[in-house]
Parts: C-alpha cells; structure tokens; sequence
C-alpha cells in the first residue's frame, strides 16, 4: 500500500468515527426509570423514609412478567378484605402507552402481581380508585382520549367496565374527594390551568365550580399529584412541580375552602413533601404519593420514584443528523 493510500484509508476511518461520535452524542437521551415504593411515615404531610434500612422500590418494570414495560409509576393503594391492592400503571414499551395493574400484599411490604386491570387503545394511567356505596370506581387519566372517563368495578380486582364520561376535554390526573355532601374533582389541563368541578354522585351531572379554573398558568402547583388527604379535620391536595421538568418534586396544600361558591388553599410551608432524592431509585424525581390509614391506626403511603438515565437512540441521532444536514441547504 502505498503512503497516498494508507493516508487516505486513515482520513476516511477518521471521518467515520467522528460520524459515528456525532450520531451517538446526538442520539443521546434521557430515560426514564420510575419505580414504586412504600413508607410507614409517622407525618402523612412528610413521608420520610423511616428505620434504618436502604429505601428500595417495593414493584419496578422486572416484577412485572406479562409486559415488556419501561416502567411503573401512579401508585394508588386501596385496603379491602383484610389486604392492600395497589393500583398502577405500567409503561408499555412497545406501544409506549400507559396500562393499569394491581398488586397485592397482606403486609404492605412483600407484593404480589395480579395482573393488568384495564387497557384502552390510548394511554390511560394515574388510576385514582374510590367507593361510592358497596361499589368501587376508578377515575384513571384519559387524557388522550379527550375526557375524564369513569369504570366500574365489575369482579374485584381484576375487571373494570367502561360506566361513562364524566367531562368532556383533555384533562391530566383527575383527583377526587366526597366533601360536604358531595364529590368535588380537580384536574389539570395543557395550559397548567387548575380545574374544580363537582357533582352529587360520582355519575354526575358534573359542573363546574363558580371559580373555575382556581389555578391559571402554575406549572408548580396546577397538576395533582395523589390522593386528596383527609387529615386532622382538613383536606390537603397534592400538587406536581413542573417548573424544571416532569415529576421534579410534589408540595402540598391545605383545602382552607370548597363549597359551591368559593375556593380557596393555603401551601403547607417547610418545603416539598417529597422530592428527587440525588440518589438511588428517587435520584432524579418523585411525583406521587397516596397515604391511608392502616388498621392499627398508623400510616402507609405508597411514592414514586425517578432514576433517569441517559441512553442512545441511534436513529433518533440519524434523524437529528439529517433534520441539521438539510436545514442547512
């Protein structure tokens, strides 16, 4: 080979790497990893992580055997016939849609896989279970199919039927509480916009609230993040801090007002109530939290927890390598 060929052969290797270098750094994105776990907080306003053990995740993606999922994330927990069911819902990775499953435990430790309990052809998650008499609903997040949707409880736990719509639009985790003879439900919308509407029955009619919405353009306190909490003769929301991206951290506010002419809360002071951790499976957020009264009177809750990470997409790093090559002639 001669000196002109081998300089030219190594030119080329060069330009091929740094191609491949670049596809990789811009295919580069981040992943999440959402996980659940449970605490036994004495506070149910600050669920700290209680004893002297490592917090672990009590469900993640590898528990579940019958979804090739990303992750698991929007833990509800529901005490009926002597065990605790927690509702979630899974990150489907093919689809990238969201499913609702159950696990349960007698402990509130060691859980047990049920299985999926509802799946539609658009994403569904935040699986917000309530009673109403002897029979049980759901209220999940339908976002995406353009309605706040209820289901019914139809063979405990694993069967849920399609009841009604609630209210029409696109609303993100509707959460909601019996109230002074009624059912009052918070939700979301794109603008980060609180809406409050309220009913005599969990099959309506449902109206909106005098004041609605009660948050305008707060993508720190606007999106629920949880079980309203019935605590000391109160009622206190949780609420999603979006300000420096998704599932950062949750705060909590007091309900000092809610009646059908006014509204009105109060932020309880001292900081988030949970938040991204810098390390461990809650290293890089956590944005939900259920909390409920064992049997023996204490405190369970149920969080979730982020550990983003950053992987490579290769043909997301084509894709962006070729949108720049054409912008640029």
């Amino acid at each position: 080979m001669t000196p002109w060929a081998l300089a030219g052969l190594l030119a080329g290797a060069s330009l091929a790497l740094a191609l491949i270098l670049k596809v990789r750094r811009l295919g580069q994105l981040p992943q999440d990893s959402w996980a659940i776990g449970i605490r036994r907080p004495t506070d149910p306003l600050r669920p700290v992580v209680g004893g002297g053990g490592e917090d672990r995740p009590v469900l993640t993606a590898a528990d579940i055997p019958d979804v090739d999922s990303d992750f698991v994330a929007d833990p509800f927990l529901l005490h009926r016939d002597g065990r605790w069911h927690l509702f979630f819902e899974i990150m489907e990775r093919k689809t990238w849609r969201g499913c609702l499953a159950v696990a349960s435990s007698v402990d509130g430790e060691r859980w047990d896989y049920g299985g999926v309990v509802l799946r539609e052809p658009f994403h569904l998650s935040y699986p917000y279970v309530v009673s109403e008499g002897d029979t049980l609903y759901m209220v999940p997040e339908s976002c995406r199919a353009g309605a706040i949707r209820l289901y019914r409880c139809s063979e405990f736990p694993l069967r849920w039927v399609f009841d009604r719509v609630l209210v029409e639009g696109g609303f993100y985790d509707p959460s909601l509480v019996w109230h002074g003879g009624r059912w009052w439900m918070f939700a979301s919308d794109r603008s980060h916009a609180l809406h409050l509407f309220h009913a005599p029955s969990l099959q309506g009619p449902w109206t909106a609230h005098a004041q609605s919405p009660v948050r305008r353009d707060d993508p720190r306190a606007a999106r629920c993040g949880g079980r309203i909490l019935e605590f000391d003769g109160a009622l206190y929301r949780f609420a999603q801090d979006g300000r420096d991206g998704y599932g950062a951290r949750l705060w909590a506010f007091r309900i000092d007002r809610l009646d059908e002419q006014g509204f009105q809360e109060t932020e309880v002071p001292d900081g988030p109530v949970i938040g991204a951790t810098g390390r461990g499976w809650t290293a890089t957020g956590m944005h939900q939290l259920d909390v409920q009264r064992r049997p023996d009177g204490g405190w369970l809750a149920t969080v979730d927890g982020n550990a983003q990470r950053i992987v490579t997409n290769w043909r997301a790093g084509v894709r962006q390598l070729q949108a720049g090559w054409f912008a640029r002639r």
